[in-house]
């Protein structure tokens, strides 16, 4: 009697296994990932994508509870079916990435995507930040020809560059993520986007060492809400305008966030270089944006030269206009709260100031808050602490 108790349980067991793979759900478990934190997990992941993408109607990819390693690794379609990716556990990039690849976990060709969970995607980037040498640094979780999906309830940890990638994403929405790298962690953007359009972002906490959220060539139609920065570079238009194959920037909005102890609240930087074809940035809004000891809470940088390696400095060829700037409130550690440095050839047009109110963290003698502007045409009303420059 015993014996066929656990016979009949092993042929449950299989049968509930099989069940979960030829149906709608595919754990990795049941493709032999180990979870064992220091074992190659990929092609077990690569097995239970392969099923899933090619399984119709909707489909859950399942990560349970536990550490899988993985070296990058690209969940390709298009699929048959709408797949939610549900990350419950850890996941771990190589510290010595062992391919030439650029991103870590790359989804790519997919369309109703939904990722989520409360997984952590651990790009253990404490260990890689010093690498001189070897492959390069990867991009934590990248999406790239992706369109109408999801990601929410998901933390990213100290990835090796930037946390979070779109390229040539429509209709994207991020939520309720967090994204964590220390302020010394090199070139970590939290959110960085390229010739993507219709990105939404709400209700996400970046600290990180570089833009918390930076918006480059091509990006358009973008609704960034209840972000929480800092510490990290602020929010960023840009940098562009360098080379002669980019695209212009806008219809951005920026509302209800709040910078921290940032470098920068938010930017827009273009280099100075000038261009052989019409390029603009414009069609932007931040509105109701808090600032806690911000070094240099707005700006328009059209001079933007990291490092100072851009040879000779020329009028930049970035056209920016109809930037409105509403409800902007708080204190800043710099002696500046606003530098506008545009263009000499192409001064920024229709730059908006409204109850604008920023103050010193702490006051020091004979030395006030001011604003820095330089070939800008504006308007001001309300509320102008520091007092607006037209």
């Amino acid at each position: 009697m015993a014996r066929w108790v656990i016979l009949m349980c092993l042929l449950l067991s299989i049968v509930e296994a099989r069940g979960r793979r030829n149906g709608n759900v595919f754990d990795v478990r049941d493709y032999n990932a180990l979870a064992s934190g220091n074992t190659d997990d990929t092609k077990a992941f690569m097995s239970a994508w392969k099923d899933a993408c090619k399984t119709e109607g909707k489909t859950t990819f399942v990560i349970p509870s536990g550490t899988y390693m993985l070296n990058p690794i690209v969940f390709s379609g298009p699929c048959n079916g709408q797949i939610t990716f549900e990350l419950k556990g850890t996941l771990t990039a190589p510290t010595n990435n062992p391919s030439s690849d650029t991103t870590w976990i790359n989804f790519r060709y997919l369309d109703h995507i939904t990722v989520n969970g409360g997984g952590k995607l651990d790009g253990q980037g404490t260990s890689a930040w010093g690498r001189k040498n070897g492959n390069p640094l990867l991009m934590g979780l990248g999406f790239a020809f992706v369109n109408n999906s999801n990601v929410n309830n998901i933390q990213s940890v100290n990835s090796q560059n930037a946390h979070i990638s779109m390229y040539q994403c429509e209709n994207i929405t991020l939520s309720h993520i967090t994204i964590t790298a220390p302020s010394n962690s090199p070139n970590t953007d939290g959110i960085k986007m390229a010739k993507s359009k219709g990105i939404n972002i709400n209700d996400v906490h970046i600290a990180t060492g570089d833009d918390c959220i930076a918006m480059i060539t091509g990006t358009k139609n973008v609704n960034i809400s209840n972000v929480y920065c800092g510490p990290g570079h602020g929010i960023s238009v840009g940098s562009f305008g360098s080379n002669t194959d980019e695209f212009d920037i806008q219809d951005i909005y920026v509302k209800s966030c709040t910078f921290n102890a940032t470098s920068h609240g938010v930017r827009i930087k273009t280099w100075p270089t000038a261009l052989t074809h019409p390029l603009k940035a414009s069609n932007i809004v931040y509105e109701d944006i808090t600032i806690v000891d911000v070094s240099l809470p707005i700006s328009i940088d059209q001079e933007y030269c990291p490092s100072n390696k851009c040879g000779k400095k020329v009028s930049s060829g970035v056209k920016i206009s109809n930037i409105s700037y509403r409800n902007i409130k708080g204190t800043s550690k710099g002696d500046v709260a606003i530098a506008f440095k545009c263009s000499e050839s192409n001064p920024c047009q229709n730059i908006s100031l409204e109850n604008i109110d920023l103050k010193r963290k702490r006051p020091r003698r004979h030395r006030t808050l001011k604003n820095l502007c330089f070939n800008v045409r504006g308007a001001s009303r309300g509320i102008q602490e520091p007092k607006a420059c037209w």
